[in-house]
């Protein structure tokens, strides 16, 4: 028995040997438009749109499936008698396999410049209507949203193995499908920071081998609008494939590195800078990075935010990296890193860093959180000296530094530094004085620690983290202000001689 087969599709990628298919399977091929126009010029035979529907397309093709005709046709039950004896009396012929892909919104929306205009006439409105008619009634109607199913449903049709759950897989996939295609376009139209309705969609970027840990399974999805200046928009070069948790520290890297205007570089470890050093030069940069904790920096993420050089390559092959993340890599450089196989080689487009995400979600039971990025840099502008120490010139440029430091350690966090690179960095504990034991202790094993600054991510609600930093040599401090009882670190400032200044900007990282 002949049945019918309904194709519209904006990509024509696999069509007409699809189409041959079909005929050849005693199909009967209706189809619209441009599509109609690809399988006649392929000779394939093709009844137009207007034939099943008695009307001919208008409004520029805004309307010419919008039909009883083809909607009876596909949202008749073949199980139910008077549905089949309603679509008889009507003259409609079922139809068997709806193929359709819909017009390119997402490549439209992406194109720069666009206008309002040119996006909406890229709204379908027949498309995700009959997807949605045939995925519905998925146990009669075969629905085909992606051409990389052409094959697999051929091979099925051919050797009639076309199987309840293979019906249901595809119209899963054709729901996905325009889910994510409304919620593109939902996102465009949308002017409200935080909607009602939040309607997010991502694309499976890779398979990740486990999770966290290894018996916990994982995979990497990217916005359906790539960002260029992120780690899914990140090419990797060279190295194994990257898991979960290189993922989750090259993000928290490349953010952190893509505030400095300098060469700068970043030592990324759990989610937390165990060196950050800035420099004239890239070699230099590294260098201090390196010094700022030479044993946490094992197997930690390097981002980098000028081309990696021969002569810091070199430096950097004399360790167990797990990844490099730069704008480029000399060739010489190049060579000397991908001598370590499984060492991950990624580049990132820095000229693209004003694309970086605005907003960050996260999971949470039962739900999530978004908030907007913590893109906040102080400058001694911002400072507020609280004590009768007035801090110098040199000691303001390296509060500025730890303040941009501390805002990318997890919270309670305290940072040591001095004006380019860091000393020692106290992150993730439950009260602020063990941070400040552990930056401190560190930052005395290193040069330089006599110029060192101190930077909190939040007040001190009590004075001991003061009084232990001014014991153990520190001689300025910066800090947000806001407890209530600032003035007791203001005095215990004032007992021991340091200079203290407060910005009035929190900056937990949890």
């Amino acid at each position: 028995m002949t049945k019918r087969a309904l194709l519209s599709v904006s990509d024509k990628q696999g069509l007409t040997a699809f189409a041959q298919g079909l005929v050849a399977l005693d199909y009967q091929l209706v189809s619209t438009g441009g599509t109609k126009k690809a399988l006649e010029a392929a000779n394939i035979p093709v009844m137009g749109i207007e034939d099943v529907t008695g009307f001919p397309e208008m409004l520029d093709g805004r309307v010419k499936t919008l039909h009883p005709n083809v909607h009876a046709g596909l949202l008749a039950r073949r199980d139910v008698p008077a549905h089949m004896a309603q679509l008889k009396d009507a003259g409609i012929t079922p139809i068997d396999l709806v193929v359709v892909n819909l017009y390119p919104f997402k490549a439209t929306i992406q194109q720069p410049d666009v206008t309002q205009a040119e996006a909406i006439e890229q709204i379908d409105i027949g498309g995700p209507s009959m997807l949605r008619s045939a995925a519905k009634n998925f146990a009669a109607v075969l629905p085909v949203v992606d051409p990389a199913d052409y094959a697999d449903l051929l091979t099925a049709l051919q050797t009639d193995t076309v199987t309840p759950a293979f019906r249901q897989n595809l119209a899963a996939k054709v729901f996905q499908h325009t889910a994510a295609y409304d919620a593109l376009i939902a996102q465009y139209l949308t002017t409200e920071t935080y909607p009602e309705k939040l309607t997010l969609t991502y694309d499976k970027k890779q398979a990740l081998r486990y999770g966290e840990n290894s018996h916990q399974t994982a995979t990497f999805y990217e916005n359906a609008l790539p960002t260029p200046f992120s780690i899914t928009g990140a090419k990797q070069l060279h190295g194994k494939e990257l898991s979960y948790n290189n993922i989750k520290d090259a993000d928290a890297a490349l953010r952190m590195v893509s505030e400095y205007a300098q060469p700068a570089v970043v030592a990324m470890k759990h989610m937390n800078p165990c060196g950050v050093g800035l420099g004239e030069t890239l070699e230099s940069a590294w260098d201090k990075a390196y010094a700022a904790d030479s044993i946490s920096i094992f197997g930690g993420i390097i981002a980098v935010n000028r081309p990696v050089d021969v002569a810091t390559a070199q430096k950097m092959h004399e360790l167990f990296l797990e990844i490099i993340i730069a704008p480029s890599f000399d060739d010489e450089a190049y060579a000397v890193l991908a001598k370590k196989k499984n060492l991950r080689l990624m580049t990132v487009d820095f000229n693209q860093a004003h694309t970086a995400d605005g907003f960050e979600t996260i999971s949470v039971g039962g739900g999530l959180l978004r908030q907007a990025v913590d893109q906040k840099i102080e400058t001694p502008a911002d400072f507020t000296v609280v004590t009768k120490q007035q801090p110098t010139t040199e000691q303001l440029k390296a509060l500025a530094f730890g303040q941009q430091v501390v805002k990318h350690v997890k919270s309670n966090a305290i940072v040591v530094t001095t004006t380019d690179r860091t000393l020692g960095v106290g992150s993730g504990q439950m009260n602020r004085i063990d941070s400040t034991k552990i930056a401190i202790d560190k930052a005395m094993q290193q040069p330089g620690y006599e110029q060192a600054i101190l930077a909190s991510d939040a007040f001190f609600p009590m004075d001991d983290c003061v009084e232990y930093a001014a014991q153990h040599g520190i001689r300025v401090i910066v800090q947000p202000g806001g407890s209530i009882r600032d003035q007791d670190s203001i005095a215990m400032a004032d007992k021991y001689g340091i200079a203290m200044v407060t910005t009035g900007v929190r900056h937990f990282r949890h």
